[in-house]
């Protein structure tokens, strides 16, 4: 019976109906619909621009080294530091994304300087620079359409 009320409450007036009239509707879309471009989209446009700069593990000297690391762990601090890239420059704070950079760089410094192979560092450096570039623009088209609105 409960379930014939709620669904006969669908049928009267869909939830949905009225809800581009909400307030700030068109900015809540375009703002949500940069936060899903800069995740999964993204991931897979770097992805494929990095496939030509693959690095590859099967020369003897890379034997030597030991790779050990989080499965996927690349790909959420990916996803978090485009989140908070994304959310820096929605607010204009320019300043906190040079301040997110330095951390990664910080944190990534000692394991690239560690790595004899500089195909890595390259390979990491072209990664993470697509991912802040590809982020701020977003971030900036987002920002001028909502001056539009």
């Amino acid at each position: 019976m409960v379930l014939g009320l709620i669904a006969l409450s669908f049928v009267a007036q869909p939830p949905w109906i009225g809800l581009t009239e909400m307030p700030l509707f068109s900015e809540i879309v375009v703002i949500g619909t940069g936060y899903l471009l800069i995740l999964k989209p993204t991931s897979v446009l770097i992805g494929h621009v990095l496939q030509r700069f693959t690095v590859t593990l099967d020369s003897p000297s890379d034997h030597q080294h030991d790779y050990h690391g989080l499965v996927a762990a690349g790909a959420l601090i990916g996803y978090l530091e485009r989140i908070l890239i994304l959310t820096f420059t929605l607010l204009g704070s320019y300043t906190a994304v040079g301040f997110v950079l330095a951390a990664k760089s910080i944190f990534r410094f000692g394991e690239l300087t560690r790595s004899t192979d500089r195909s890595l560092t390259e390979y990491v450096l072209i990664g993470s620079l697509l991912s802040v570039v590809i982020t701020t623009l977003v971030g900036v088209v987002i920002t001028q359409s909502l001056t539009l609105l």
